[in-house]
């Protein structure tokens, strides 16, 4: 059983190995920007953690961009050791055995529409038991992309450092997984236990919060005015959920990001870098902070 949770995990957190992809149509999808700084050169992609078989090969500016650039950033490197992956989730993602449970932590009324969303992803109750709750949000969130076909081992991340390793570029972490981690970790049980109750509720009814398919759709198909849309919903969610990720998970990490590709610029004359599209839209986002800095930033798409 704890093998199997510490898969999940890494799935969860893209530290697993897919498939290699196929040969395809390759329309642009997501977001991408030219970069200039202290004349060198970087581009930066707009990627999600989920994706199919058939989103590769990814456009052809993105992989000659990629070709040509000497280091890659990502916000974590999805193949490194899952040793490391291990230890993180058990600090911040595991109660100690018969300490807590993210099925007792929230409210009452929430466990059996919790259960029938675990029945549901075919998640056994024993499986989630020694989670924190966050995690829990976490296999759910996953659940749901499966449901719609789209698999964490075709992540756009996984699969950009699969191809960054294979041409035997540096790889660049903006981020460290145990810091990601952090962020949930940080939050008081009572607070993870709104969150789970949160995300149940944006679950079952489609008209809150942003949903799967809309940000898959968004990515999909390179669409500014959806990904401005989502945006503009997660900055009105007054939600505890939807407040924790706008100002922890977007823009309390967005200028750690953006001084990251800075100093990579620093030293690569030309480079590349690739973070979640939700970091690139909305106010304080990833390519706003770039241009305080000094980066000139061009939108390809």
């Amino acid at each position: 059983m704890r093998r199997m949770i510490i898969v999940m995990f890494c799935l969860l957190l893209g530290l697993a190995h897919g498939a290699g992809a196929q040969e395809a149509a390759a329309p642009a999808r997501g977001a991408l920007y030219k970069l200039e700084y202290a004349g060198n050169t970087s581009w930066l992609f707009g990627t999600i953690h989920v994706g199919k078989e058939d989103f590769y090969p990814l456009e052809p500016r993105v992989t000659q961009a990629m070709e040509r650039a000497t280091a890659i950033a990502l916000e974590i490197d999805p193949t490194a050791d899952p040793v490391r992956s291990m230890a993180v989730m058990r600090e911040f993602g595991l109660y100690a055995p018969g300490s807590g449970s993210a099925m007792t932590d929230i409210r009452a009324e929430y466990r059996p529409r919790l259960e029938r969303m675990l029945a549901k992803h075919g998640i056994a109750p024993e499986m989630v038991a020694p989670m924190k709750p966050w995690l829990v949000v976490m296999m759910l969130t996953i659940g749901e992309y499966r449901n719609l076909g789209y698999r964490p081992e075709f992540g756009v991340d996984l699969q950009l450092a699969k191809v960054a390793h294979g041409q035997k570029k540096r790889v660049v972490e903006l981020e460290s997984i145990g810091g990601q981690a952090a962020l949930f970790g940080r939050l008081t049980t009572q607070e993870q236990a709104r969150f789970l109750e949160d995300s149940i509720d944006i679950i079952e009814n489609p008209k809150q919060g942003v949903q799967p398919r809309d940000l898959v759709d968004a990515w999909s198909s390179a669409d500014t005015a959806k990904f401005e849309a989502l945006a503009r919903e997660v900055e009105e969610d007054t939600t505890f959920s939807g407040k924790f990720m706008k100002q922890v998970l977007l823009k309390e990490r967005n200028p750690l990001l953006a001084d990251g590709i800075v100093e990579m610029m620093k030293t690569e004359k030309h480079s590349f870098a690739a973070i979640g599209t939700l970091h690139m839209v909305g106010s304080g986002n990833v390519a706003e902070l770039l241009r305080q800095r000094g980066v000139k930033v061009e939108r390809v798409y």
